[in-house]
C-alpha cells in the first residue's frame, strides 16, 4: 500500500512541474547569394537560347546558441526569403520573353535553377556582353525576445543585381541579295540562279553552300549543295541550282531553305543559321482539247482531227499526242506527232480509227494524253484529256450508193469476163 502510494504521489509531482525546455538562436551575416549561367554561356546571333541560371545561397551561419530561456526562432538568418528573380538584357542584343520568375526560399547552403526563356538578335555582333540579374529577397535582420514567451522578428529587404557574362560568337551568316527562277513549272525541273553574300562576323573556310526543301514545300533540290571554298566576310558569289517542282504546286511562290556550312577561326565545322526565300513557281504545263472531230460512221475507216492547245505557262517540246481506242473503236495508228508547243499555242493530231458496224449512234469520251519533254529534256506525261467522238449510223442514201457501187463492181467484172475476154 506504501509503494503505491509513492507512485501515484511522483506522478502528480510529475504533472504537476514542467521541464525547462532548450531553445536555439543564431548569429549571421545574413543570406550571401550568387548566380551564374549553367552549362555555355555562348550563343549565336539568331538563336532561340534558354538561360539556365542557378541562384545559390552562401550564407552561413556563425555562432549558435542552445540554452534554456531561449524562445525558438521561426526563420534563420541566412534564408533569403520569397526570391523574386527577373533577367534584363541590358545593352545586349537579346530579348528576354520570360517574366519575373518567383523561386520562393533559399535556404544557406543551397541553390536553385531558374530558366529564362530568350532570343538572340539576328544580327547581333560578336562579343562579350553582360545580362543583369535582379534579385529580390528578405532575410531575417535581427530577432528580439522579450521575457521567456515572446520575440520581436525585424527582416530587411534587399534589392541587389548580379552580372551574368555572356559570350555571342562570330558566325557567318549567307543573305541571298537576289535570285531568279529559270523554267520552274509544276512538274518540272529548272534552275534557280542566287547570288549570295557572306553578311556575318567571320570568315567563312572550306565554305559549302546547300539548299533544303522547306516543310512540305513542292521545291526539292536536286542538286542541293555547291562547294565554294573560302568565303570571307562580306564577300558575294553568283550560285545556280537544279530544283524539281512538284505536280502539285499551283502558280505562286514557295519556301526554300539557304545556308552555310564552313570551318570555323578554330577549325571547327560550323552551320550558319537558315535564310529562307520565297521561290516562285510557274503552274504545270497543262493542255485542252479546242476542237472534236467530225462524226464518224459506223462500220468506216476514218481519219478524225483533234485540235490541241498548250494552255500551260512554259513550252512543251517534241510534243507527242495519244488517243486510246476503246470498243467500239479500234485504232493502228493512235499517235501523232504536234512539235514545240509554247504557252497558247494549238496543234492538230490525225489519228486514223476504225468503228464496229454494231456501234451505238451516241457520243464516246475517248482518252487522250500528251508526252512531252521540258526544257532539260526530261520526259513529262500530261493529264488524261475526253476527246468527244460522235457515232452516227450510216444513212439509206449512203446505203443505197454502197449497193449501186457493189453492183456496178460486179457488172463491170461480168463484162469484162463474159465480152472482152471471149473476144480475145
Amino acid at each position: 500500500m506504501k509503494i503505491t502510494r509513492l507512485a501515484i504521489l511522483v506522478i502528480l509531482i510529475g504533472l504537476i512541474v514542467s521541464p525547462v525546455l532548450a531553445g536555439t538562436k543564431y548569429l549571421s551575416g545574413g543570406p550571401d547569394i550568387t548566380a551564374a549561367i549553367a552549362g555555355t554561356n555562348e550563343f549565336s546571333p539568331g538563336q532561340d537560347a534558354v538561360f539556365k541560371v542557378n541562384i545559390e545561397n552562401r550564407g552561413l551561419i556563425d555562432i549558435k546558441f542552445v540554452q534554456s530561456g531561449i524562445v525558438e526562432r521561426d526563420d534563420l538568418p541566412n534564408t533569403a526569403k520569397l526570391v523574386r528573380a527577373t533577367l534584363l538584357p541590358g545593352d545586349a542584343p537579346i530579348s528576354v520573353k520570360s517574366d519575373p520568375q518567383l523561386v520562393g526560399d533559399i535556404a544557406g547552403g543551397k541553390s536553385v535553377q531558374v530558366p529564362f526563356v530568350a532570343k538572340i538578335d539576328e544580327n547581333a555582333p560578336a562579343g562579350e556582353y553582360i545580362l543583369p540579374l535582379v534579385l529580390q529577397y528578405t532575410y531575417l535582420r535581427n530577432a528580439e525576445q522579450y521575457g521567456q514567451d515572446s520575440i520581436t522578428y525585424t527582416y530587411k529587404e534587399v534589392n541587389e543585381t548580379i552580372d551574368l557574362p555572356v559570350r555571342i560568337k562570330p558566325e557567318a551568316y549567307v543573305s541571298v541579295e537576289s535570285f531568279s527562277a529559270e523554267h520552274l513549272n509544276a512538274g518540272n525541273e529548272g534552275y534557280l540562279v542566287m547570288q549570295l553574300k557572306n553578311i556575318g562576323h567571320v570568315n567563312a573556310a572550306s565554305a559549302v553552300v546547300k539548299i533544303a526543301r522547306n516543310g512540305n514545300s513542292p521545291v526539292i533540290p536536286t542538286d542541293s549543295s555547291i562547294y565554294i571554298g573560302n568565303f570571307p566576310i562580306n564577300g558575294s558569289l553568283d550560285t545556280r541550282f537544279k530544283v524539281s517542282i512538284s505536280r502539285e504546286a499551283g502558280d505562286q511562290s514557295y519556301p526554300l531553305d539557304v545556308f552555310l556550312v564552313y570551318e570555323d577561326e578554330s577549325g571547327e565545322q560550323t552551320t550558319s543559321k537558315v535564310t529562307t526565300i520565297g521561290v516562285p513557281v510557274k503552274g504545270k504545263i497543262s493542255f485542252v482539247v479546242t476542237t472534236d472531230p467530225e462524226p464518224v460512221m459506223a462500220g468506216n475507216k476514218q481519219v478524225i482531227e483533234v485540235a490541241y492547245q498548250n494552255t500551260g505557262l512554259g513550252t512543251a517540246y517534241s510534243a507527242q499526242s495519244r488517243i486510246s481506242a476503246v470498243d467500239p473503236f479500234t485504232s493502228n495508228d493512235d499517235t501523232a506527232f504536234l512539235g514545240d508547243l509554247e504557252p497558247g499555242e494549238t496543234a492538230v493530231a490525225r489519228y486514223e480509227v476504225s468503228v464496229d458496224k454494231s456501234a451505238t449512234a451516241k457520243e464516246y469520251g475517248l482518252d487522250s494524253e500528251i508526252r512531252y519533254r521540258d526544257v532539260l529534256g526530261n520526259s513529262q506525261i500530261s493529264d488524261t484529256m475526253k476527246v468527244k467522238v460522235a457515232v452516227e449510223e450510216p444513212s439509206q442514201v449512203m446505203t443505197v450508193l454502197v449497193v449501186v457501187v457493189l453492183i456496178g463492181a460486179v457488172a463491170a467484172a461480168g463484162y469484162y469476163f463474159f465480152v472482152i475476154k471471149k473476144k480475145k
